[in-house]
């Protein structure tokens, strides 16, 4: 679901650079930013990176882990909602700096025309995600430099958003149990 989630709002936003800019070639792709060797994970240069940095517990919207029926007792998974922190990173040649700093403003330009993804604006978002809603997130330049090096990248021009919320929601019964009525024991002594 996550990674479903990321892809839909990167191909929204090449969409978007397509009717904007003109152009035909996807700007934004979902990746990591450096492999596990420290080379770059990026395909090419001049793309924006969209980068997953972190995943959070929501605390809100808790349900009960049992469902009860008339004649059973189903035991499912509470629904767990989750909020992702993505980076938005210009991963551009060193003379194109200038247009790192423009598709980041575009970038932003974006999120503040459309920060709220639903499936009526967004038609391609998948069936099992009901809304995402994008805030930008003020980083302290400690914090930023913290991002940056738990990522082992050098940095480059970003954006970080937080993305309420995801809702997990497997709707998968674990365990079906038939509701237990009227038990007699045949060997208790009578009274």
């Amino acid at each position: 679901m996550i990674y479903e989630a990321l892809l839909c709002i990167a191909e929204e936003i090449n969409e978007y650079f397509g009717i904007k800019l003109k152009i035909n070639e996807d700007k934004v792709i979902v990746s990591g930013i450096i492999n596990q060797d420290g080379t770059m994970a990026a395909p090419g240069e001049n793309k924006i990176l969209l980068t997953l940095v972190n995943i959070e517990r929501e605390n809100i919207g808790k349900s009960n882990a049992a469902r009860e029926s008339a004649k059973t007792i189903a035991n499912t998974s509470p629904v767990m909602n989750i909020n992702l922190y993505v980076l938005f990173s210009a991963y551009f040649s060193g003379g194109n700096y200038p247009e790192a700093l423009r598709f980041l403003s575009f970038i932003i330009s974006y999120f503040q025309g459309k920060s709220v993804f639903t499936k009526s604006n967004t038609p391609k978002m998948g069936d099992n995600i009901e809304k995402l809603i994008f805030e930008m997130e003020n980083l302290s330049t400690e914090r930023l430099n913290n991002v940056w090096a738990t990522l082992g990248a050098k940095y480059m021009p970003s954006v970080y958003y937080k993305v309420r919320m995801l809702v997990f929601d497997d709707s998968v019964i674990r365990e079906f149990r038939p509701v237990i009525s009227g038990i007699t024991n045949e060997n208790a002594p009578v009274k």
